[in-house]
């Protein structure tokens, strides 16, 4: 008798703990991660240099950041319909717009990662799949407006990142959609 109570419990507790999360799907680009700025010490002359130099430097990177958030702001989103991963001409339109921003000489040293997502309906793996079409889609409407394929990274976050939670029509098209994310 006490086998199969004991048998149940652990039978249960393997049920139970084997249930997966909701993890977006990422292409295997790494992103680089930059070191944490020096910290500031009571030193000798040189070292103090250092420290002036390296505050040079990060106020340079922020000026950068400053630049990379500018772009990003003026990047587009790209919708598409439901259960459909075609790009409409009206968003072909929008994929032309950041692909010539793409191209300035602020943007060039800059990747971008494609972010496709879903709306709540169909099954976690099914919405995981249709976010990389979709950013898949996006990605050879870039690279044939002249933007370098390696420069681009996908990831679908399916269902998981909406925008709008209500149960409308409207919401739901507003969740259909690709974000472009600047990385350094």
């Amino acid at each position: 008798m006490k086998s199969i109570v004991l048998s149940s419990v652990v039978a249960a507790l393997v049920v139970f703990s084997g249930c997966s999360s909701k993890e977006p799907a990422v292409d295997n680009k790494t992103e680089e991660v930059s070191a944490p700025a020096a910290q500031e010490v009571q030193a000798p002359a040189t070292e103090t240099v250092a420290s002036e130099n390296s505050a040079v430097n990060s106020s340079t990177e922020n000026t950068a950041e400053m630049t990379m958030t500018a772009i990003e702001s003026k990047l587009p989103t790209v919708y598409f319909a439901f259960d459909k991963y075609d790009i409409t001409p009206e968003m072909q339109e929008r994929i032309d717009d950041a692909a010539e921003l793409g191209k300035t000489d602020a943007a060039k040293s800059l990747s971008v990662k494609l972010e496709g997502n879903c709306d709540e309906w169909g099954s976690d793996e099914y919405n995981f799949a249709l976010g990389l079409k979709r950013a898949d889609a996006v990605k050879k409407a870039l690279v044939a407006d002249g933007i370098d394929a390696s420069r681009i990274s996908m990831v679908s976050y399916g269902e998981s990142n909406p925008v709008c939670t209500e149960h409308t029509k409207e919401c739901w098209a507003k969740n259909r959609r690709v974000n472009f994310k600047l990385l350094p």
